[in-house]
């Protein structure tokens, strides 16, 4: 087994290492949320990644995301993830996808997913890192149509505290007002469960539309989010 992950090692069995690490894990949105997933995701040793994002990074996102540096600007958000991520396991086998999701070809999308560049790896995990509530809709609903394990990252903006976050399902969820809007929504279309990671914290008012955020809230949400999936897939 590679030295890089003689640590890990030391807290999960050898078999189960080797069964996890095969999976395949979808990320879809590579923000503050979304690449810290893809961080701790590559640092366990997951080796078949598929990666979905359209956005370039953007001065602005050095605050809090992870791929986000003076010399990364202008690039493609699913560029420096692979490279990134090939420099933590050359190993991992990553397939990215320069595409911004929709309820339209939100099946399309996965259809692609599902070959990973021609070797029909079914997904074993969707993670939902994505700002547009019409496409984690129509996520939550492919997914559970599909039975296929979902998590869905809600709003992380505006908050400060990070030891406010909660995962459960999204009927026992408060506070959140996105949550809210996705209670009703998914409820509108028979989506029975979604698990979300939320904040219990009231949003603190800007003023501006613009969510504000810190360095370490976002990434924090997305720690808990690989924490919670890669022990979620130990148990499966």
């Amino acid at each position: 087994m590679n030295e890089e992950f003689s640590r890990t090692l030391m807290l999960v069995e050898d078999d189960d290492f080797k069964r996890i690490s095969g999976r395949h894990v979808v990320v879809f949105g590579l923000g503050g949320v979304g690449s810290y997933v893809c961080e701790a995701l590559a640092r366990f040793g997951i080796k078949y990644l598929s990666l979905i994002d359209a956005d370039t990074v953007d001065i602005s996102n050095i605050n809090r995301q992870l791929y986000a540096l003076h010399s990364t600007v202008g690039r493609k958000k699913i560029e420096v993830a692979s490279e990134r991520i090939h420099d933590i396991d050359p190993g991992a086998d990553i397939m990215t996808y320069d595409t911004f999701v929709l309820p339209e070809n939100i099946s399309d999308v996965m259809t692609e997913i599902e070959s990973f560049g021609g070797q029909n790896r079914h997904p074993d995990y969707v993670i939902d890192a994505i700002d547009t509530i019409s496409a984690k809709i129509a996520l939550a609903e492919y997914c559970e149509k599909n039975e296929i394990p979902l998590i869905s990252s809600m709003g992380t903006g505006n908050k400060l505290d990070p030891f406010r976050f909660e995962i459960c399902d999204i009927q026992k969820t408060s506070v959140c007002p996105l949550c809210k809007v996705m209670r009703r929504e998914l409820k509108n279309r028979g989506v029975k469960k979604l698990t979300v990671l939320y904040s219990k914290e009231q949003p603190v008012k800007t003023g501006t539309r613009t969510p504000g955020s810190v360095s370490f809230v976002p990434s924090v949400a997305g720690l808990e989010i690989a924490g919670y999936v890669i022990k979620d897939m130990l148990n499966r």
